[in-house]
């Protein structure tokens, strides 16, 4: 494989070795990162790479999404019957209940393509997803990892196990899980080991799980080595319904049946108190910030400092809305500091910190126990992952690694990224996609999701 030389930018490359290098340049070697450095220096060290010249661009590490659904892809520009609904339950009921029930194969090979269309023109370049199909359970997670290893992309993948469409499903559902994961330690093993699928085992929320399920999926899991993907209280009503049928809170409960520990991810916890804030710590129990998700449904705002100040690795994801993590992160700045009427909280600095280095370390956390060295995203680093993308952003003020945070918030945004490298591998170069052909997907798209539309 020639190396790649991308250089005449400003390389910023985050992680613990923060820098921001002008005039720098990246080289990649096999799907790695083998030098950072000055562009001058590294066109006279290494003459023979293949140079692309950043346009006095930024050239930087690839955004990062912890919780997202491809699954929903056909729910925009949806139109519900009937009066908008009142309440979370509502929503759930009247709209992501009825469009899961009616997905068939074909339309979640869509949904996730259009997914993968936009996380490479947004630079995302690794995601973790969580699905639910009921009817059309066996092998959906091979129709969505087929997608994601066509694109390119890296990707975790869960089915979504819940009691709401009875037993049968339930097994469906664990079954699913269990013979994915087994998938990645055999005939998906090589891209596996390499460190581009992955899986966990997806849980709905503690309010559609029964105590015996739970038990099921605790043991299922235990034996294949890998943790949950499970919404934790989202909204008030699952707290809630939690104390009502078992006298305790869901991070409690979630923690007695054994689905918390450090490969496991809670996603959103809006309503978590701060005894279960002290349990997500002292289990290493990841949790996901989903601010444009959580203002959409109107369910609340996670406590996201409080958690970070009692040990929580919080990530950021976007739950199913647009693969513009930028767009999140905005939200996730403005978000807090309206409902706490407190322009001082979730600084910029710590909103970069959620994106790339604390979901850096919750991708870790469940691509491990599918390779024995998953190389480092979220950064740019020797030895670390080639997951990189250019934008087209000429400072208009002073760029520092201090106020890069900043920038991105009140600067950047995802159409001013050109190009788009996951592993080495070119996705996107000059905004021209490589590896997916974007006419095809949209228009099978469109017809699939009128016809599923149809049906609702």
């Amino acid at each position: 494989m020639t190396d790649i030389l991308i250089g005449n930018g400003t390389v910023v490359t985050l992680g613990t070795q923060y820098e921001l290098i002008e005039e720098g340049g990246v080289l990649v070697h096999d799907g790695r990162i083998a030098a950072i450095g000055k562009d001058k220096m590294l066109r006279q060290q290494f003459p023979d790479a293949e140079y692309v010249d950043a346009g006095s661009g930024l050239i930087m590490p690839g955004f990062l999404c912890t919780h997202t659904h491809f699954y929903g892809a056909f729910a925009r520009g949806m139109s519900i019957p009937g009066d908008p609904p009142r309440n979370f339950p509502e929503i759930l009921e009247r709209l992501w209940w009825k469009l899961d029930k009616l997905l068939t194969l074909e339309d979640t090979r869509a949904s996730a393509e259009i997914f993968m269309v936009d996380a490479i023109r947004s630079g995302t370049t690794c995601v973790v997803d969580h699905h639910a199909s009921p009817n059309v359970v066996e092998g959906s997670l091979d129709v969505i990892a087929d997608a994601v290893e066509q694109a390119g992309l890296r990707a975790c993948l869960a089915y979504e196990v819940s009691d709401r469409d009875g037993l049968a499903i339930v097994a469906d559902g664990i079954r699913e899980n269990e013979r994915f994961i087994r998938s990645l330690r055999a005939e998906r093993k090589r891209q596996a080991e390499a460190g581009m699928i992955a899986a966990s085992f997806g849980l709905h929320a503690s309010f559609t799980l029964s105590t015996s399920t739970l038990e099921r999926c605790a043991n299922g899991a235990a034996d294949l080595g890998v943790g949950f993907h499970i919404h934790v209280a989202e909204d008030i009503s699952d707290e809630r319904d939690c104390a009502t049928r078992y006298g305790t809170r869901v991070v409690d409960r979630l923690e007695a049946d054994r689905i918390l520990g450090p490969h496991s991810i809670a996603a959103h916890c809006v309503h978590v108190r701060s005894g279960e804030m002290s349990r997500l710590a002292e289990t290493r129990t990841n949790s996901v910030h989903n601010p444009r998700s959580n203002m959409n449904n109107a369910v609340g705002r996670m406590p996201v400092e409080e958690m970070v100040r009692a040990g929580v690795n919080v990530g950021l994801g976007n739950d199913g809305f647009s693969m513009n993590m930028m767009q999140e992160m905005k939200a996730a700045y403005l978000l807090h500091k309206l409902a706490l009427e407190d322009p001082r909280v979730m600084p910029g600095d710590l909103v970069l910190k959620l994106e790339f280095q604390n979901n850096a370390s919750i991708m870790d956390a469940v691509f491990s126990p599918f390779t024995t060295e998953f190389p480092r995203v979220g950064e740019l680093s020797v030895g670390g992952a080639a997951d990189i993308v250019m934008l087209d952003y000429l400072p208009p003020t002073p760029l520092t690694s201090g106020n890069f945070p900043w920038h991105l918030i009140f600067g950047m945004d995802g159409h001013q990224v050109n190009s788009t490298m996951v592993n080495g591998r070119w996705l996107m170069r000059n905004r021209q996609l490589l590896t997916v052909d974007e006419a095809r997907i949209h228009g099978r798209a469109r017809e699939l999701s009128q016809a599923l539309w149809n049906r609702m």
